[in-house]
């Protein structure tokens, strides 16, 4: 049997290969468009989901509960007695509170197992990249406690950077004025944007022209990676059904570091719902966000 089972959700925007590939548990957070509620094994598919959202669609979300992520967590449990769940930002979601409760309250219950819930801070295949790093260290022998530590210790040092294409989905999400989004629409004005080291949302600047905005998110790389210029063996973008606009970041990234190396997935519906259609994000380890 093995040393334990990682679980994650479903905002880890991780290919579906991916998880079957490594046996990785998953809580799916839900989402709400044109009246229909999906989760589970109900999903659209990426391309569709985006092309009702550009037809003028506007879908909510919502987080994992308490006793979802307990379900999730038992059913993990029949494979392994040991579990590392690497959860979405409670910066920007209830879902890690959820599963750190359910945890608590089954290790309460049955003494002989043993969860670490850990709040990756991190969103998107950032979270993703937390994943996949402790994916790594887990097929190497690593135990349980040593990818925790190593996750827990290198978390804040996961870079995000990203864009998106219409300002009118982040003035519906609270990330910027009504006048900015109209204003920055008019004039092509582009965010540029991070996840911070407490895992909400931040502004960093704003560039005007979309390949402007896709060229400085390698140039955030640029600026962040320091140490780690050598040791990033791979890199994760994700788009918002914007596939050439991906390839191109990978295309720029490859061109000023040498990396070979990409894992390029869509932004999932649960986040894709708030960033929109157009979205592109870099995810890279750095010394620091």
């Amino acid at each position: 049997m093995e040393d334990f089972k990682i679980v994650t959700d479903s905002t880890s925007d991780l290919p579906k290969e991916y998880f079957k590939e490594h046996n990785l548990g998953i809580m799916y957070l839900s989402y709400t468009i044109e009246g229909e509620t999906y989760t589970g094994d109900n999903q659209l598919e990426e391309k569709d989901f985006y092309n009702k959202m550009r037809g003028g669609e506007m879908p909510t979300t919502s987080q994992v509960n308490p006793e979802e992520a307990k379900e999730v967590l038992l059913e993990a449990l029949k494979e392994c007695k040991r579990i590392l769940c690497i959860s979405f930002s409670s910066g920007l979601s209830g879902t890690y509170n959820s599963v750190r409760i359910a945890s608590e309250e089954i290790m309460e219950e049955q003494k002989d197992v043993k969860i670490i819930v850990i709040d990756s801070l991190a969103a998107s295949l950032g979270e993703g990249l937390l994943v996949h790093k402790a994916v790594t260290m887990k097929e190497s022998g690593k135990s349980l406690e040593e990818t925790a530590d190593w996750i827990e210790t290198h978390k804040l040092n996961l870079v995000h950077a990203f864009t998106v294409d219409d300002l009118f989905h982040l003035y519906r999400g609270g990330r910027v004025s009504k006048t900015t989004a109209i204003v920055g629409s008019m004039v092509n004005i582009k965010p540029v944007m991070h996840v911070d080291n407490e895992g909400h949302l931040s502004n960093m600047y704003t560039v005007r022209g979309r390949k402007k905005s896709l060229r400085s998110l390698v140039d955030y790389m640029e600026k962040k990676v320091g140490s780690y210029r050598g040791s990033n063996d791979i890199v994760f973008i994700s788009h918002g059904d914007c596939p050439e606009d991906a390839q191109f970041v990978a295309d720029e990234v490859k061109s000023r570091f040498g990396i070979e190396s990409f894992l390029i997935n869509y932004v999932g519906p649960t986040i894709g719902a708030h960033s929109g259609p157009g979205t592109i994000a870099l995810f890279f380890m750095g010394d620091e966000r």
